[in-house]
């Protein structure tokens, strides 16, 4: 069996939704005959933790948990919250905080850590993983980023024990959506996309998530276009119940948005449909799992929502899928033509009606409309057409079956056997 070395900084027992992705990869991979060693950070203390996620980790998988300087450790005493207080990602970058602390944490967060805040794990894994490759041998190197410093440890390994390298992209780099309307000085940039090229240059492959971030990048760098592979994100068939009723036939109407929701993803003509909707006698609920950011929640109040609002937190993997399964309408907003959210492939297992706002994402609206899944809005849009055709929406079950993570598994298993050749 052949031996790959996974390095990702999130995994079991952070929630991150980001890990789901190589942690069920990781798991398929055995079925296909690679035999996964992980290494990850010793304690990510930004991420709310799900316990429930230990038992997805295959007892045949070693893991080696590696020590870091957490700087979110810091950040938390800067802005005056406790050490055991969560800290919310939305927060964290939103421009409708003003205090003085919050605007120097986002001037240090963006021009101080290079490529990425999570850093300071890479002297810590490469001393590490040094010593462990110079006793245990192993076919090929995959990082998971971001973080995107992951990718830089993966880069020097593969260069000093001659490793092929294959980073997983599943956010574009330095041009990440997260800095948009934030201002990184000329140094930071240039050392970024230095980073970036180099690790690039060196990888055997690289594996993106969408087609339209591969297609942004091979056109940033057209040597990427003979080693660049897309897999989308996926699901998890084993995570959901047989049976499925795509519109239930409830009076109050329940729309639903899983994970994280940004200031810039804000539907706000949305808001204002539904106050209006509402005031028709219309019984709606809002359902909002993950953090909401303080645009959104201000928007909801603005428009009177509040009181037909559940923000539900954090929520365990599957109390999750229960929820979108549960739901009459799903939501989702994408950010830029390059993302394609997580979340969209669950959605369109559930066979769920999509309401979706984005901007000149077509990859997105061409997904949604394969699949008879829902319709796709700009957000200058109110979603009022998709409330009178969410009946007409199904998503096609072999549509949606084609992204379980076990077939997408076994095309990383064919890459990676092409590269061991």
């Amino acid at each position: 069996m052949k031996k790959v070395l996974f390095i990702t900084y999130f995994w079991p027992p952070s929630g991150k939704a980001s890990l789901h992705f190589p942690l069920q990869l990781i798991k398929h991979l055995l079925t296909f005959g690679w035999q996964s060693t992980v290494a990850t950070v010793a304690e990510d203390t930004f991420t709310q933790k799900d316990d429930s996620l230990l038992g997805e980790i295959p007892p045949e998988v070693t893991v080696h948990k590696i020590n870091t300087i957490e700087p979110f450790n810091l950040y938390r005493k800067f802005i005056g919250k406790k050490n055991s207080e969560p800290l919310i990602a939305s927060e964290t970058i939103s421009k409708e905080k003003n205090s003085l602390s919050h605007r120097i944490s986002i001037w240090i967060r963006m021009n101080l850590f290079v490529p990425d805040a999570r850093i300071g794990w890479y002297p810590f894994a490469v001393y590490f993983l040094k010593n462990l490759l110079a006793k245990e041998k192993f076919d090929t190197v995959v990082t998971v980023g971001p973080p995107h410093s992951a990718h830089l440890i993966g880069w020097r390994l593969s260069k000093l024990f001659n490793l092929p390298h294959v980073p997983i992209l599943i956010d574009p780099w330095v041009d990440i959506i997260y800095y948009k309307d934030f201002k990184r000085s000329r140094l930071t940039v240039g050392i970024d996309k230095y980073f970036e090229k180099r690790v690039l240059e060196n990888a055997s492959n690289v594996i993106f998530v969408t087609n339209s971030t591969k297609d942004d990048f091979i056109e940033k760098y057209s040597f990427l276009e003979k080693k660049a592979t897309v897999l989308y994100w996926g699901y998890n068939e084993e995570n959901f119940s047989e049976t499925v009723t795509a519109y239930c036939n409830r009076e109050e109407k329940i729309l639903l948005h899983a994970g994280n929701i940004f200031d810039y993803q804000n539907p706000k003509q949305l808001w204002t449909h539904l106050k209006k909707k509402l005031s028709e006698g219309e019984k709606i609920k809002l359902q909002f799992i993950g953090t909401v950011s303080p645009g959104i929640r201000e928007s909801l109040a603005q428009n009177g929502l509040e009181s037909v609002t559940e923000f539900l937190g954090f929520l365990p993997y599957q109390k999750v899928i229960t929820k979108v399964q549960d739901a009459d309408y799903l939501l989702v907003c994408t950010t830029e033509k390059r993302h394609v959210p997580g979340k969209l492939f669950e959605y369109l297992r559930s066979q769920k009606p999509i309401l979706c706002f984005g901007d000149e994402n077509l990859e997105v609206a061409q997904l949604i409309k394969s699949g008879n899944a829902g319709m796709f809005f700009s957000y200058e849009e109110s979603g009022e057409e998709f409330f009178k055709n969410a009946r007409s929406f199904k998503t096609d079950l072999a549509f949606a079956q084609s992204f379980e993570r076990k077939i997408l598994a076994s095309k990383l298993a064919e890459l990676l056997n092409a590269l061991c050749l």
